[in-house]
């Protein structure tokens, strides 16, 4: 019933830029927060930001200050736009959506990959 797609993933040069989406279709009610996480290679996913329906963010002490979380209602798409990337930034980026019952919907990911 509810289908994540992310983009905006690819190849970008240390201190580069990019900005992840994450476009939301099918039938979705009560949504508490969306959210990204990455999980680096040979790496636990781990979370990287949320967005609440209040339109509060918080973010990851590894990602803040260089990330900007942010969503479009009209187009109902999150975004993850991230400054001055760094190796570590490397991964494959996945999109959540988690309902006020508790539910989580995942994306299948976008890849994100930083070279030195």
């Amino acid at each position: 019933q509810v289908q994540l797609v992310e983009s905006g993933g690819g190849l970008v040069q240390t201190g580069g830029s990019l900005r992840l989406s994450c476009a939301a279709s099918g039938i979705i009610s009560s949504i508490n927060a969306m959210g990204w996480y990455r999980q680096a290679p040979g790496k636990q996913r781990e979370w990287v930001a949320t967005i609440t329906s209040s339109s509060s963010s918080t973010y990851a002490d590894s990602v803040k200050g260089r990330s900007t979380i942010y969503r479009d209602n009209a187009k109902n798409t999150v975004y993850l736009q991230m400054n001055s990337l760094k190796a570590e930034d490397t991964g494959v980026y996945y999109c959540k959506v988690q309902t006020v019952g508790g539910l989580n919907f995942w994306g299948k990911g976008t890849l994100v990959t930083v070279s030195p």
